[in-house]
């Protein structure tokens, strides 16, 4: 028996394997895998990061940088990825990456 060759698809050399599924990063706007990204969703105005992935309601992804977060604010993406109107609060979300970012280069 002969091993299956990969495959063309898009341009791009596939195996057969099973692929990690792939997210866009709201701010950044650049393909990551999922594993690579945080999931944000949205209880009563507020933003809020979904780790785990199991809170209800639509989801947007993010990479963990305060840089990407920026520019997530600034291309008002978050009300287009959540399809909500009107402004959003992000600060526990700021705290949060600011934290992480502090912590990382501390350790």
């Amino acid at each position: 028996m002969r091993p299956v060759p990969p495959t063309r698809r898009r341009g791009r050399l596939m195996t057969h394997g099973r692929s990690a599924p792939v997210r866009t990063c709201v701010g950044c706007r650049v393909r990551s895998v999922k594993s690579d990204l945080l999931r944000l969703v949205v209880v009563e105005g507020v933003i809020v990061p979904d780790p785990r992935g199991r809170l209800p309601g639509r989801g947007a992804h993010l990479h963990p940088d305060p840089g990407c977060l920026e520019l997530a604010e600034r291309r008002r993406a978050f009300p287009r990825a959540f399809r909500l109107p009107g402004p959003l609060d992000a600060g526990a979300l700021r705290a949060r990456l600011a934290a992480r970012a502090a912590q990382q280069q501390d350790g």
